[in-house]
């Protein structure tokens, strides 16, 4: 691309399949994977290629209101209907279940009444951006 980061492009059975993504992460000698965004359940070749080194952002707090489907406003809705005072985000190990890895971080916010699904998610998008570099940059110098 125009700034010089490698990318990479890649369809759902490509992802599946893994032998282009494998070898493509080999090659650049990645020692971890860091998502953000990312809906597509992680295949078992490449949990087992990276254990422990794939790292994710869930825009609540784990282990509550995690799991298939719960991601984007769906997530946010879920937190204000049940009356819950705070939210936040959770950095978590990815594992080969939805939002199960172990959890590495979490920071909170509260929940005020008037919040919409669009006000908590900017809270929580405020958190992701303040937390996940600076977690992510410990977590990788503690491995080293």
């Amino acid at each position: 691309g125009k700034l010089g980061i490698p990318c990479l492009v890649f369809d759902k059975t490509e992802f599946q399949n893994g032998s282009k993504i494998l070898n493509q992460l080999k090659e650049d000698k990645t020692d971890a994977i860091a998502l953000a965004g990312f809906l597509w359940l992680v295949p078992d070749y490449l949990i087992q290629a990276f254990p422990k080194h794939i790292y994710n952002i869930h825009p609540a707090l784990l282990p509550e209101f995690g799991g298939k489907g719960f991601y984007g406003s769906k997530v946010h809705q879920a937190v204000l209907e049940s009356g819950k005072p705070i939210s936040g985000i959770t950095i978590h190990e990815v594992n080969e279940k939805f939002d199960e890895g172990k959890i590495l971080f979490q920071a909170a916010c509260y929940c005020s009444p008037d919040d919409t699904a669009e006000s908590l998610a900017n809270k929580i998008h405020a958190l992701e951006h303040k937390y996940y570099p600076v977690v992510l940059q410990k977590i990788l110098q503690e491995k080293n």
